[in-house]
């Protein structure tokens, strides 16, 4: 049985989908009516996007009331986990964000949690029976659509190894190194490099987690010209796109998957993440 919390996002697809209601009252607090008949010794799958501690409210929620109703066994998909990128505290007096997310979901003692391309190794590492969907696919069907080869470009030190994993996948596609520098502080960027003399007008493909103000990718894209690179194309498993489009029209097409939240642009292309 799947419990779909977004009318809109159904990664599991509908059949065998529990009715529901929900609603928030007046004084802001998230609140659900599970109306369904069905037997509680099914596993029951919920499923929902996380975006603000109003979704987590929901879903914390949605997973007491099946409680409630004598479901024993039940899992959950949440492809955007919050708060990945804080994953670590860089300066006095921040939270490890990524770890209270984590702790509030362990406590449902949930049987398995499907996140898909999470930001770093720390979301599984805090997350208990955290089942990690990668990009592999994903990226396969970009490059698809794409038609042509193309180099995958790793746009930091940090999705280096992940960028790897991509390509071995894919069966050995060249994969160019670059880097950035970050303000802690601030959060500007600075310093993009590409680790590469000439791309010899071949295509490049920046394949990374998530696309936020997309500062990261601008600057690369500059300096991937700068190194006489083809057409630029980005893929990002997480689509935020905070900014809009405006700033991105270096790129000659944009994928990513409806796991943040769903997008209609002329210049993207979403693929509809699917779970099996």
């Amino acid at each position: 049985m799947i419990l779909n919390l977004d009318p809109h996002f159904a990664p599991l697809g509908i059949q065998n989908t529990i009715a529901f209601q929900s609603f928030v009252f007046s004084g802001g607090e998230p609140h659900i009516k599970i109306t369904a008949d069905f037997s509680t010794t099914q596993t029951v799958c919920v499923t929902h996007r996380l975006n603000s501690f109003a979704d987590l409210g929901l879903f914390c929620l949605a997973i007491d009331a099946l409680r409630r109703m004598g479901v024993q066994k039940i899992t959950a998909v949440v492809p955007y986990f919050p708060a990945a990128r804080q994953d670590r505290v860089m300066i006095p007096g921040e939270p490890l964000s990524v770890k209270v997310y984590a702790d509030i979901i362990n406590a449902l003692q949930l049987e398995s949690i499907h996140v898909f391309d999470p930001h770093s190794e720390v979301t599984p590492a805090v997350l208990n029976n955290c089942k990690v969907i990668p990009n592999y696919q994903f990226i396969q069907e970009v490059i698809q659509k794409i038609g042509n080869e193309v180099l995958l470009i790793s746009p930091d030190g940090g999705a280096l190894k992940k960028i790897y994993k991509v390509s071995e996948f894919l069966g050995g596609v060249e994969v160019v190194e670059c880097s950035k520098s970050r303000d802690v502080k601030t959060g500007k960027l600075s310093g993009f490099k590409v680790y590469s003399e000439d791309l010899e007008g071949k295509d490049c493909l920046i394949v990374d987690d998530i696309c936020d103000g997309g500062g990261t990718f601008i600057g690369l894209a500059e300096e991937l010209k700068n190194k006489n690179a083809g057409r630029l194309y980005l893929a990002v498993s997480h689509g935020i796109f905070n900014k809009g489009f405006e700033s991105l029209q270096v790129f000659e097409r944009i994928f990513t998957t409806n796991s943040f939240k769903d997008i209609e642009n002329e210049k993207v292309e979403v693929i509809q993440l699917e779970v099996k």
